[in-house]
């Protein structure tokens, strides 16, 4: 009977295997592309980077609930907080290719140091968004499918990249946005 549930169980993992890689690889390639697509004559979402920075805040905030949660061993809330951080990370991402879809580019203004620290945060911000999303889809399809000891493995590593991405995607709204053109 365990053989035949290790068989089903390898058999899922494979095919959210594949998922993974497909999503791993498609994501990045589509807002890549995306974001260099300009739908013309459409009115700028110019009010979603407040809207998304706000998203990218309260991801970060579920996602040390979501660390509480399993600290305490309450593995159902931690499950549903997962799953709502990665829906948030969805809403963000489709917000974010909107706003960019619909409106230029804005340059960030700041001269010195703070140059260089805005600058740095956003491309470690954009390297590991990218990084972070088969860290993402492993860890939860090893929760998902059972293989806790290899879960947590894995989850050690995606939290803080997750953690990190959702919080300096606030910080380069807050760095950016006096230069927005409202």
């Amino acid at each position: 009977m365990s053989n035949t549930n290790d068989m089903v169980n390898a058999e899922k993992v494979a095919k959210y295997n594949k998922w993974i890689v497909v999503l791993s690889v498609v994501i990045p390639i589509a807002v890549a592309v995306l974001f260099a697509v300009k739908i013309p004559n459409v009115e700028p979402l110019s009010f979603l980077p407040p809207i998304y920075a706000t998203v990218n805040a309260i991801t970060a905030l579920v996602l040390i609930m979501a660390f509480f949660a399993i600290k305490k061993k309450n593995v159902k809330r931690h499950e549903l907080l997962i799953k709502f951080a990665m829906s948030l990370s969805i809403l963000f991402l489709v917000m974010y290719v909107a706003y960019h879809m619909t409106s230029d580019s804005t340059k960030f203004g700041g001269e010195g140091v703070i140059k260089y620290v805005y600058y740095f945060i956003l491309i470690t911000h954009i390297i590991l968004s990218i990084i972070v999303i088969p860290f993402v889809l492993i860890t939860y399809v090893r929760g998902i499918t059972n293989d806790i000891v290899r879960h947590r493995k894995i989850a050690k590593i995606t939290f803080p990249l997750w953690l990190y991405v959702a919080v300096t995607g606030v910080v380069v709204y807050i760095l950016i946005s006096p230069y927005y053109n409202f």
